[in-house]
């Protein structure tokens, strides 16, 4: 989704008064779910990891690097969708510094 889309949607779902949180594990749990059951492939998923990035990228604090923030978030979300990594609270085990 080109960015001008993605800020249009967010937009719209801001007018919704869709809470982000909710929304974001339910939509990550459904396609953990699909791509289980056989229904979702890798590029459908690859999509929805595109749409979700390209919103958070809108975020992006100015004093950090983009391709860093982006490797970072990508990085999370891989884990998340892949069912590796639990929606929670506590942090990425590729953010734990005690290894």
């Amino acid at each position: 989704m080109e960015p001008g889309e993605t800020r249009k949607l967010r937009e719209s779902i801001d007018l919704l008064g869709i809470r982000a949180q909710a929304t974001a594990v339910g939509m990550i749990q459904i396609a953990i779910e699909l791509r289980r059951a056989g229904i979702l492939d890798a590029e459908a998923i690859g999509r929805v990891k595109d749409a979700i990035l390209g919103d958070l990228m809108l975020s992006r604090p100015p004093s950090s690097d983009h391709a860093d923030y982006e490797r970072s978030l990508r990085k999370r979300l891989d884990a998340l969708l892949s069912g590796q990594e639990s929606l929670g609270q506590k942090p990425p085990s590729f953010l734990n510094t005690t290894d």
